[in-house]
């Protein structure tokens, strides 16, 4: 997994215009939101015009294809027209999905019509950048089997249940992994182009995107904007009361065997059962329960820093300082001033 938005160019830079030169195809799929495509088409022009800016030669050729001329976004609300159809497109290096709204498992189905070609064109060598939640689309294709991928934090435990066999990446903006590109939040997209444009044109050219249209270049991981809601879509009933036990209960301070004894149940068992069916560990879902809890007593309270740690059963301030920074990237301190605009 890569989670750094940079990385080395391939090509010498002397012979990276005649060589690597890119024909990009942006999806128009249904059901997909229309400022990813906007957004992407718009950076990827840019990118050329600042390379005439600089004397060189364009680097990308952009096309938005569709399975047919005019597609229809957002229930009819917007309409694309695709400058090339797919049966147009008999070769591509590159291909951006973009992000889709509303029904995942019916924007798949709608969408079958571009599955086979996705298929053919990544088995032919082209790259894959997918935006935010498109990765349901392409998970559907199976390219992502057994490949890592990054999702939005809202979008976890659906993803999980309907894509089991994917390396789910839920903390990591960017994951990179032969020749797919995926990245997590609904705009950190953004960042993902910045990577592309940065492995294609070299950092300085990264840098200049990110200025232009004032996107922080450094957003390497989406836990500060994590809300931590567990996963709930399995039937281990005793999981399920000892999930909701956790989640009532996020000022008291219980241990481990005192839940399993609370549910007469075996802790080896349990806690391989739990991992199994959460994707954390009781320990760790008992911590993301609690910074859940310190997360909003310090977006809407007035009490302190200490009053919150101990509100949440931590005796041990730097202990509960180490826990908070693993989930959220940032000290309680910061996360205040960021979140309570009207603290001081």
């Amino acid at each position: 997994m890569v989670n750094t938005p940079i990385l080395p160019v391939d090509c010498d830079s002397r012979l990276l215009y005649f060589y690597c030169m890119k024909h990009i195809s942006i999806l128009a799929l249904d059901d997909a939101t229309l400022t990813s495509i906007d957004s992407s088409q718009q950076i990827l022009n840019r990118a050329n015009d600042f390379l005439r800016y600089q004397q060189k030669d364009i680097f990308y050729t952009v096309d938005i294809v569709g399975a047919k001329k005019n597609i229809k976004l957002n229930h009819g609300l917007y309409n694309v027209n695709a400058t090339k159809t797919l049966n147009e497109i008999k070769t591509t290096d590159l291909i951006i999905i973009p992000l889709l709204c509303g029904d995942f498992s019916k924007a798949i189905k709608t969408n079958e019509k571009y599955r086979d070609w996705v298929i053919s064109q990544y088995h032919h060598g082209a790259e894959i950048v997918c935006l935010c939640v498109g990765s349901f689309f392409l998970a559907s294709t199976g390219l992502l089997k057994n490949k890592k991928c990054a999702i939005h934090w809202a979008a976890k435990n659906e993803f999980k249940g309907m894509f089991p066999e994917v390396n789910l990446i839920d903390d990591a903006i960017i994951t990179d992994e032969s020749g797919i590109y995926t990245c997590a939040g609904g705009y950190s997209y953004l960042n993902l182009l910045l990577y592309i444009i940065e492995k294609h044109l070299g950092r300085e050219m990264s840098i200049l995107a990110s200025k232009m249209f004032e996107i922080d270049i450094e957003r390497k991981s989406q836990n500060p904007f994590i809300i931590f809601v567990g996963q709930k879509r399995h039937a281990d009933t005793e999981v399920l009361n000892a999930q909701e036990f956790i989640e009532t209960n996020p000022t008291e301070t219980f241990t481990v065997d005192e839940i399993c004894s609370k549910f007469g149940v075996g802790r080896r068992t349990f806690e391989r059962r739990f991992k199994r069916s959460t994707g954390n560990s009781v320990v760790e879902y008992i911590q993301r329960v609690k910074v859940e809890f310190a997360k909003k007593q310090l977006e809407s309270g007035r009490k302190t820093i200490n009053e919150i740690i101990y509100k949440t059963g931590y005796n041990n301030i730097d202990a509960f300082r180490k826990v908070f920074k693993k989930y959220t990237d940032m000290s309680p301190i910061d996360y205040r001033r960021k979140y309570t605009a009207h603290f001081s």
